[in-house]
């Protein structure tokens, strides 16, 4: 994401979508009622003759909706927009939807930002100049290919080699990774680290297949063990905290541990807090070390001045994407949790 331009007198911001993670931090910081400007198409208006309008071609021109309803799809990675015609050269107060892509931008009004929504847009601008990781979590079997993006881990392809016993030898070993790096290329930019793990001997065969079929790919790439494949070897690599090397500087990585270490210290009874009445105790005592918070309990409440108070007393907040298991696991503790200086 790119901000284009600022103006807190108006309370307005002008953004560029540069990649699909973007329109995913768009999606958390809209809300309905603010007015969302941006290049669209509508069919021109021709008055006197309703059947001759129904019937125009649809021209590009600028609209300002005021929001009503706002819709993410993760299966295409899809921003719509609901809302009435507040602004533009006509149609005002019809309705109108606003589809957003990467390419596009728009300027968003709000009668008041909160601070978690700027602090959202500054990490989103951050995040966008880091690389993406492709994983690559397979077994003699099977091979998952999912990409890493700012809200999660999303699952890509599954390949399957058919083979078995004794007619893993009679086929050609060439098939089962060539497919694989068929996929890999498909989803994959230069320069993007590649990450291979899964059990046994599988990760480097395709390790080597790759060095020799496509080596500038996989220059990047690295591997690791891990007990499982699919997606289940790829949660377990990051909560084992592998990789570091590669995962160091992403975001989801990150939020994994995190949440890992708020459940065992609620295991062990250890110093964290959970819960909106607990954490803003915590926070009031001074004790709050790291606060987490899940993306989409931010959407619907206000906690800003549980954050403030956190970051005025040193402490660190991390907004939790809902969208990867660990998300989950949060959620299921209320959303909204706090590793302690000490225990309340």
């Amino acid at each position: 994401m790119r901000l284009l331009n600022q103006d807190p007198a108006a309370g307005e911001v002008r953004l560029q979508i540069e990649s699909e993670d973007d329109l995913w931090h768009l999606f958390n910081v809209l809300e309905e009622g603010d007015l969302v400007s941006a290049s669209t198409h509508r069919r021109e208006e021709k008055k006197g003759d309703k059947i001759r309008a129904e019937r125009a071609e649809k021209r590009r021109m600028t609209l300002g909706i005021r929001v009503e309803k706002i819709e993410f799809s993760d299966f295409d990675i899809r921003l719509r927009v609901l809302g009435t015609i507040e602004v533009g050269p006509q149609d005002i107060g019809q309705h109108h939807t606003i589809n957003f892509e990467t390419g596009e931008s728009l300027t968003i009004r709000k009668e008041n930002w909160r601070q978690s929504q700027l602090d959202r847009l500054r990490r989103a601008v951050s995040d966008s100049k880091r690389p993406k990781v492709v994983f690559v979590s397979m077994d003699q079997d099977d091979a998952v290919i999912a990409v890493m993006r700012q809200f999660g881990v999303r699952e890509q392809a599954t390949i399957r080699s058919m083979r078995s016993g004794k007619q893993y030898q009679d086929k050609d070993e060439g098939d089962y990774h060539g497919e694989i790096i068929s996929k890999i290329v498909a989803v994959t930019d230069p320069g993007t680290p590649i990450v291979v793990l899964g059990p046994g001997f599988a990760k480097e065969e395709l390790m080597e297949q790759g060095r020799a079929r496509a080596p500038d790919l996989f220059r990047h790439a690295y591997a690791y063990h891990t007990g499982q494949s699919g997606m289940t070897g790829i949660n377990e690599m990051m909560k084992r905290g592998l990789g570091t090397e590669v995962l160091r500087d992403s975001r989801v990585a990150m939020e994994v541990k995190l949440v890992e270490r708020i459940l065992e210290e609620i295991a062990k009874d250890g110093p964290v807090a959970y819960g909106p009445k607990e954490v803003s105790d915590a926070s009031s005592a001074g004790a709050v070390e790291t606060l987490l918070v899940l993306d989409s309990l931010l959407r619907r409440e206000d906690f800003d001045l549980i954050i403030r108070e956190v970051e005025a007393q040193g402490g660190d907040v991390v907004v939790v994407s809902e969208q990867h298991d660990s998300g989950k696991e949060l959620e299921s503790i209320t959303g909204i949790a706090a590793l302690l200086r000490y225990r309340i």
